[in-house]
């Protein structure tokens, strides 16, 4: 009797043990929301900047010292984007709301960025840190 108990009870322990992990798996992965597949080294910036496309044409993006958003589209006359959004390489709405950088795929309901990194038109990955400085891994 005491033998079919103890196989039970290790039984039951060996299955909870099983769900935990699972569980912590699907966790994991449904945190996982930006996959950056190579990314290994991320470097500052040099120039602070990184392209966007609108409207099937390049754009360049640079933030100011108040983390404001400016645009160009040959990377030497500079214009502060009214809506103060860019979108990332899959079509995404990006933009600095309340300190923070968020997404959206439709323009009207937002999200913070995991990471604060998002792919860029040129296919490189980049990233703000907290002070707003630019990082890219090619």
């Amino acid at each position: 009797m005491k033998n079919v108990i103890r196989k039970a009870m290790t039984g039951c322990f060996m299955m909870a043990l099983g769900f935990m992990v699972l569980n912590q798996l699907v966790v994991n992965k449904a945190q996982a929301a930006v996959v950056t597949p190579g990314v290994t080294e991320w470097k500052q910036s040099s120039t602070g900047t990184w392209p966007g496309m609108k409207d099937g044409q390049t754009y360049w993006y640079k933030l100011d010292n108040k983390a404001m958003l400016w645009w160009s589209t040959d990377g030497k006359t500079w214009e502060q984007v009214k809506d103060q959004d860019w979108a990332d390489k899959s079509g995404k709405w990006l933009k600095i709301s309340h300190k923070k950088l968020v997404w959206s795929a439709d323009g009207k309901t937002w999200s913070e960025v995991p990471e604060w990194k998002w792919e860029g038109s040129d296919g490189k990955w980049y990233k703000f840190d907290s002070k707003w400085m630019l990082w890219v891994n090619e």
